[in-house]
C-alpha cells in the first residue's frame, strides 16, 4: 500500500488527539478528558500503556511466516469480557506508560527484529497514540505492514482516519447477538456496531492479499466459538457471506477456555466440545467460505 505522506499522518494524529478531549474514539464514547490525564472507561489516559512486544509465532500463518508477527500488546480495553484470556493486560492494565517517541522506538525495534508486520493488539482505545508514534517512526524509516487486531467494537468515524495507514484489519466478531454481548462484555449494540466497523474495514482494504504466503493487505476475521452457542455463529457467518465476501479469510477459533470471571457464569464455565466447533466449521463450508482456518488445512474430499 502506498505510504501516506508524513504530514498527513501527523494531521490525522492531531485530529485523533482532539477526540480525546471529550473522548469518543470508541463506540462507548465515555466523554472523559483523556488529554488532561483522566482515564476513560478503557482505563487509559493521555499516554498508552504498553504491556509487551516482540515476534509472535502463534498468530495466523499468513501473518507469522518464518520471522513472526511483530505484536505490540496494549493494556486497557474498551470492552470488559468476563472470559478474557488476556485479562491481566486488558482489565488489570498491567503495562508501562509510553510516550509517543518511546512507542515509535518500539515500532522500529519490531522492524529491526525482522518481523513480517506490526501487529497492534487491542488498539481501539489507543488509536491516537499509535498514529502519533507512527508519524515519528515513519520519518526514521519504518515501513512494515500494519495489522489492526481488535475485538471488532470499533467506531467507523475513527476507522476512517486510519485509511491509508492500516494495511490489514483483523477484528474478532465475538457475537451475533448484542444482548449476549452486553451480558458478557459490557457493551451495547455490539453486533450492529461490529457490522458497520467490518464493512468500513473491508471498504478500505478489501479481501486478504498475500505475497509468497504472507499477508500484505486486506481483511482477516476471527470468530471465537463460545460454549452453548453463545457466539451466535450463524448470524456472524451470514453477515460475512451476504455483506462482506465469501472470499473473507476467516479464522474459526477453538481455543476458548474459562478464564478471568467465566466461572461465575455456568454457561461459560467449560471448554467447547469438538462437536460445537465442527458444527460451525461445517456451517461455514456450506455457506461457501474457503479461506482461513481450518479451511486451508482441510484436504480434498474432507469438506
Amino acid at each position: 500500500m502506498k505510504m501516506l505522506p508524513t504530514a498527513e499522518i501527523e494531521a490525522r494524529a492531531e485530529k485523533l488527539l482532539r477526540s480525546m478531549k471529550k473522548c469518543n474514539l470508541c463506540p462507548v464514547k465515555c466523554g472523559a478528558n483523556r488529554l488532561s490525564g483522566e482515564e476513560g472507561l478503557c482505563g487509559v489516559g493521555r499516554y498508552a500503556l504498553l504491556s509487551s512486544y516482540g515476534p509472535h509465532f502463534g498468530e495466523e500463518p499468513v501473518l507469522v511466516g518464518e520471522k513472526g508477527s511483530g505484536t505490540v500488546f496494549f493494556a486497557g480495553c474498551s470492552m470488559h469480557c468476563v472470559y478474557c484470556q488476556n485479562y491481566e493486560i486488558s482489565q488489570l492494565k498491567l503495562g508501562r506508560t509510553v510516550a509517543p517517541r518511546d512507542l515509535a522506538r518500539v515500532f522500529l525495534e519490531i522492524q529491526e527484529m525482522g518481523c513480517h508486520n506490526l501487529n497492534l493488539v487491542t488498539p481501539t482505545h489507543v488509536v491516537p497514540h499509535i498514529v502519533e508514534a507512527l508519524s515519528i517512526a515513519r520519518t526514521e524509516g519504518f515501513e512494515l505492514p500494519i495489522v489492526y487486531n481488535s475485538g471488532g467494537y470499533d467506531r467507523v468515524e475513527t476507522l476512517r482516519l486510519l485509511e491509508g495507514i492500516v494495511d490489514i484489519y483483523m477484528p474478532d466478531i465475538k457475537y451475533g447477538d448484542s444482548a449476549i454481548a452486553e451480558r458478557y462484555s459490557g457493551v451495547t449494540d455490539y453486533f450492529e456496531t461490529a457490522k458497520k466497523a467490518v464493512k468500513e474495514m473491508h471498504r478500505q482494504v478489501g479481501d486478504l492479499v498475500t505475497v509468497d504466503g504472507i499477508a500484505v493487505r486486506g481483511l482477516i476475521v476471527r470468530h471465537l466459538i463460545l460454549p452453548n452457542g453463545l457466539s451466535g455463529s450463524e448470524k456472524v457467518l451470514e453477515f460475512l457471506r451476504d455483506e462482506i465476501s465469501k472470499d473473507t479469510y476467516l479464522n474459526i477459533m477453538d481455543q476458548y477456555y474459562p478464564a478471568y470471571r467465566a466461572s461465575d457464569f455456568p454457561e461459560l464455565s467449560r471448554r467447547i466440545t469438538p462437536a460445537e466447533y465442527r458444527d460451525v466449521v461445517e456451517m461455514a463450508l456450506e455457506m461457501g467460505f474457503h479461506r482461513g482456518i481450518p479451511f486451508d488445512f482441510i484436504g480434498p474430499g474432507q469438506k
